[in-house]
């Protein structure tokens, strides 16, 4: 994805629970010299913090595995996002707490963000209702490859 390789800094995640594994894409964009970055859950919100391969991580809420907290706060420009479910105007649910959500919305007040959702195909649902505050994601990609978006007309 050229936009994606790009990308200066790029934000990337650790799979919990079935969730899709990401990181195949992380240690890809590391190796190819790109600096990656990964969430760690705070009361505030999604902050961001610089992962190196093979660097340890330390146990998060949520059962999820985060940076260490004493790393400095980094804004990607891009991010690679977990889906629960995802329609075909690139719409997602996510666990329910908006994390990604604020981050998208923090992020974009800063500089453009890419947003790119990975999910397994048999996540994709017909319609996901999105609310006012929901930026519809910019690219999905699936275990088939990129998926197709068809965006409604404003």
């Amino acid at each position: 994805m050229p936009a994606l390789a790009r990308a200066r800094l790029v934000g990337a995640f650790w799979p919990i629970r079935s969730e899709i594994d990401p990181r195949p894409i992380a240690e890809g964009l590391f190796a190819r010299g790109q600096r990656v970055v990964l969430p760690q859950v705070t009361p505030a919100g999604l902050v961001f913090r610089e992962w190196r391969a093979g660097e340890a991580l330390v146990k998060g809420g949520f059962g999820l595995s985060e940076p260490r907290a004493d790393l400095p706060p980094l804004d990607p420009d891009a991010l690679v996002v977990p889906l629960a479910a995802f329609d075909r105007q690139g719409q997602r649910i996510g666990y329910g707490r908006g994390y990604y959500d604020g981050a998208i919305t923090r992020l974009s007040a800063l500089h453009p963000v890419l947003t790119v959702g990975i999910a397994f195909a048999c996540q994709q649902v017909d319609h996901v209702p999105a609310e006012p505050h929901d930026r519809p994601l910019d690219h999905v990609v699936t275990e088939d490859g990129p998926v197709p978006l068809a965006r409604e007309p404003a």
